[in-house]
């Protein structure tokens, strides 16, 4: 059945608006063979979404040539503010950015332990004030919030879990509270760190894969066929409760050590790197700041270089390995226990070595741990170091909620569309 001509239309207009997302500001012409269209089409579309104020002229094409110039046409970026936060155990992040997602103003602070529930919220959604305040947003159109924990697949809504702050639970209902405007929605920190390795990091050429998250706990995000995969219960990637070698007991239930979580975790990584001779102070091991320490632990293994050749058959036997090395190598061992786990089950093709751990051992701890899984299991994997670390979980909240907020003003006339768990 043919499309009807405003279902055309709509059809048209939102394939323009999306190629002024992805390529940038384009001509009229340009518009036309990108998209096929005849140059009426074309020119009715652009006056509509003129009129509608989602794009307008931000420059000219040709000036070199004679002749009448080309208007540039682009969306109009501050037509919506958005925001994203990262959500930690210990801190949170916050970013805002127009509708393009371009970053206009972000900032962090630290929440302690002590904090309380009710000061902890309102230090969180005063940050987001402030932050969108300078950046210049009157009002924010979507609020994206990176968390760790259970997404309910049912609701959306971040799940009760032991171990994690009660403020984190709070926080999405304080800012909705404050913000009445804006559409608020939260989603699995691990799960929002591997979109935004796959549309901007080290996943952009694959459709399946797996993002191994090492930070201050290990967790996983499971990527099939272009999917995010959530589980039943949202659970897919708890990949801290995995019963492994190695630990002095099993997890259970409300309590993960025992699990991949204890060779894994930012404690333990800085417990290995004190066991093979990097100095760490017991403060360090059980600071807050772990996972800085981890990850300055690792980045000074990495950068000592790789291992000794192995020695031919008459050659001498080799030193010693530094310490350094004998660390790093330890670390692989361990992580090649989780990954093999998983490939064993999916069969991705690639996992991501993500998080502040994973980016501060780059290629070195990525190529010993591929090497390791090559001898563990015959399914090929590649593995590779994160280009975003830490800071993948604040660019998927902004990926998240700018695909969000253009779903909704990219389709004039229609009603908003119902939050759902994910992206």
């Amino acid at each position: 059945m043919p499309a009807s001509p405003s279902t055309a239309r709509a059809i048209n207009d939102r394939l323009a608006l999306r190629l002024l997302q992805q390529e940038g500001p384009l001509t009229a012409g340009q518009l036309k063979q990108l998209t096929g269209l005849s140059r009426p089409t074309v020119a009715d579309l652009v006056e509509r979404l003129t009129a509608a104020g989602l794009i307008t002229v931000v420059g000219e094409a040709g000036e070199q040539r004679r002749g009448p110039n080309a208007k540039v046409y682009g969306i109009v970026a501050d037509r919506a503010h958005l925001a994203a936060l990262d959500v930690r155990t210990d801190s949170v992040a916050v970013a805002v950015a127009d509708l393009v997602g371009r970053v206009l103003a972000e900032a962090s602070v630290p929440i302690g332990d002590g904090a309380g529930t009710g000061p902890a919220v309102e230090q969180a959604v005063t940050l987001v004030e402030q932050v969108a305040k300078e950046a210049g947003a009157d009002r924010l159109h979507t609020v994206g919030i990176g968390a760790p924990g259970l997404i309910d697949p049912s609701s959306g809504e971040l799940r009760d879990s032991t171990g994690l702050p009660e403020w984190h639970r709070r926080l999405v209902a304080a800012l909705q509270e404050r913000l009445p405007e804006a559409r608020v929605s939260v989603e699995n920190e691990t799960n929002l760190a591997a979109l935004a390795e796959q549309r901007d990091g080290a996943a952009r050429d694959r459709d399946t894969f797996v993002l191994l998250w090492l930070g201050h706990a290990p967790g996983a995000a499971v990527v099939l066929d272009g999917a995010l995969r959530r589980g039943a219960s949202g659970g897919t990637g708890e990949i801290g409760f995995l019963p492994v070698p190695g630990t002095a007991a099993l997890p259970s239930a409300t309590d993960c050590e025992g699990g991949f979580h204890s060779l894994a975790s930012s404690s333990a990584v800085v417990a290995l790197a004190a066991e093979c001779g990097i100095p760490v102070t017991p403060e360090e091991q059980t600071s807050a700041a772990g996972v800085v320490r981890a990850a300055v632990a690792v980045v000074r293994a990495a950068a000592d270089g790789a291992g000794s050749p192995t020695p031919g058959p008459e050659a001498p036997a080799p030193p010693a390995p530094a310490p350094t090395a004998r660390f790093l190598d330890a670390l692989a061992d361990r992580l090649a226990v989780g990954v093999a786990s998983v490939v064993a089950i999916l069969d991705p093709g690639c996992v991501v070595l993500g998080g502040e751990v994973g980016q501060a051992g780059g290629e070195e701890l990525a190529s010993r741990v591929q090497d390791r899984i090559a001898r563990m299991t015959p399914l090929r994997t590649e593995v590779r170091a994160t280009t975003l670390g830490g800071g993948a979980v604040l660019r998927g909240a902004l990926l998240t909620a700018r695909d969000r907020a253009q779903e909704e003003l990219f389709t004039p006339g229609e009603p908003p569309p119902q939050p759902s768990p994910g992206w």
